[in-house]
């Protein structure tokens, strides 16, 4: 259950911590503590039983954290583990909060005590701990960063490159335009190599080599899902672009701009109960993407007397499909989903005609792009598939509020790349929309733009009117899908 701002902000002021009782097994004071783990850069550690307070260590064995509180106060926390001698590369404390310390309770100090406490680190050299006393940049002057882990090389180079390609395009239109309050828009783009792995290695870099103020991405569920427990851990806000809903489900921090896929199977559900199918057999991708599909199919066809006959899956990087349609045509359903992204999607829609399957197929919203015809060929023509309005422009009434949005998106994008954005560039779109309105209202102040995100309301965007909630990190009801139809190399508004 997410947890309200106020009852957030209750937890964080129930406690304080007094100097030398840091969450550290290395603080004898607390033996409660298990050994530290380590995690990231070296130097960086945290006790198992204190996940969210971490410190570094300088080569002499001092154990420091400075923090800045209220934007104004510098509290030292220390603590020696071994004499002080010979100490010849101090740590340089940051001049802003570090993320990986923003979920410390506060702590209140008196001027008096810092001073003692940096006069009594100078045997270490503690003249650079405390930063730059002269004038200089400060956080707020400095640049808002944004960081952004795509799949831009690998099995989602598809989603990633227009994502990429979008978020590139506003960053030097906000740029161009005076950047926020004045301040520069600084993006910082990582290619996660469509990896778990790479997703959580970039997400790292983010936090603690550049300090992100938000993070978007990832492009798809699974790498995601591996960015969600160090964006909480560091309490960043970030806004994914991928679909599945458990990258939201629970989180404080993680919200996402993609159609939940549950809105989309409710679609696509009842378009096959208006028909009268009453079987349906599923081909579905093999990670997060297609992770629990096959439950909520059979959740909803109870409510419609839909009955799921055979489930079959496929990596991502598949290119031979012949075994799964195979057992597929011996399940003899009314209708098949296929479920995945492109070029997969469109080369398992290739196999399943090539095999004389002859039924109905409903693909994801995971085949919104032009990439899906390519690897379909004519085989795609007949397919029906909820998405956003973005393929559809052309036909959309004058009178719906999210046509001059994508309109003027279409135009920007087309200007700039020589092609039409897909849905995907549509998703990077809304995040980056719904992050800076958020940063404009609330700063980047972790939990005030946290909160600020969570508060939008009938934001128009490109896969539709966002309104958050907390209980509601997508945004987006049913209202935001169309059902749209394959027919001859382009996507049609299908008349249900």
């Amino acid at each position: 259950m997410v947890r309200s701002p106020a009852a957030r902000r209750s937890a964080s002021s129930s406690a304080v911590i007094r100097i030398g009782m840091l969450p550290s097994c290395l603080a004898r004071n607390l033996p409660e503590c298990a050994a530290p783990r380590r995690l990231g850069s070296p130097g960086m550690s945290f006790c198992a039983q204190h996940p969210r307070l971490r410190c570094r260590t300088t080569p002499c064995g001092w154990l420091a954290t400075q923090r800045i509180f209220e934007g104004v106060e510098i509290v030292t926390e220390w603590s020696v583990m071994n004499p002080p001698t010979q100490c010849r590369e101090p740590v340089r404390a940051q001049r802003r909060v570090h993320p990986m310390h923003r979920a410390q309770r506060r702590l209140l100090v008196p001027a008096a005590v810092a001073a003692s406490i940096a006069l009594a680190l100078t045997g270490c050299g503690a003249s650079n701990f405390g930063g730059d006393s002269g004038g200089g940049e400060t956080a707020e002057d400095g640049p808002i960063k944004i960081g952004a882990v795509l799949d831009i090389t690998g099995v989602g180079a598809n989603l990633g490159v227009p994502e990429q390609n979008t978020l590139n395009m506003l960053a030097e239109q906000l740029n161009a335009d005076g950047g926020i309050d004045g301040r520069e828009v600084e993006l910082i783009i990582k290619d996660n190599q469509s990896t778990e792995d790479g997703a959580a290695k970039a997400t790292t870099q983010l936090i603690e080599n550049d300090d992100v103020d938000l993070i978007i991405g990832s492009s798809r569920t699974g790498p995601s899902l591996a960015m969600r427990p160090l964006v909480e851990a560091a309490q960043v806000p970030t806004i994914s672009v991928a679909a599945n809903a458990a990258i939201v489900d629970g989180s404080e921090w993680v919200f996402k701009t993609a159609q939940n896929d549950l809105v989309v199977l409710e679609r696509i559900l009842d378009d096959a109960e208006s028909k009268g199918y009453t079987k349906i057999a599923l081909v579905r991708d093999a990670t997060g993407f297609g992770e629990g599909i096959a439950d909520i199919i059979t959740e909803l066809g109870e409510e419609r007397g839909i009955t799921l006959t055979a489930t079959e899956s496929f990596e991502p990087s598949a290119t031979d499909f012949t075994a799964q349609m195979t057992n597929i045509r011996a399940a003899d359903a009314d209708a098949v989903i296929i479920w995945g992204i492109t070029p997969s999607a469109g080369l398992a829609q290739a196999a399943y005609v090539q095999l004389g399957v002859n039924k109905p197929v409903y693909q994801s919203h995971g085949v919104a792009n032009d990439a899906f015809f390519e690897a379909a060929g004519p085989a795609a023509d007949g397919v029906i598939a909820p998405m956003g309005r973005l393929l559809v422009a052309d036909e959309l009434s004058d009178d719906d509020p999210q046509k001059p949005v994508i309109d003027q998106f279409i135009a920007d994008y087309s200007a700039e790349f020589g092609s039409s954005p897909s849905s995907f560039a549509g998703h990077a779109y809304d995040a980056w929309l719904v992050g800076t309105k958020a940063i404009e209202a609330a700063g980047t102040d972790p939990e005030a733009l946290r909160d600020a995100i969570e508060a939008t309301t009938d934001l128009v965007g490109i896969s539709g009117i966002f309104t958050m909630t907390p209980e509601n990190h997508s945004g987006l009801t049913a209202d935001a899908l169309i059902m749209a139809l394959a027919e001859g190399g382009r996507w049609t508004l299908y008349e249900e």
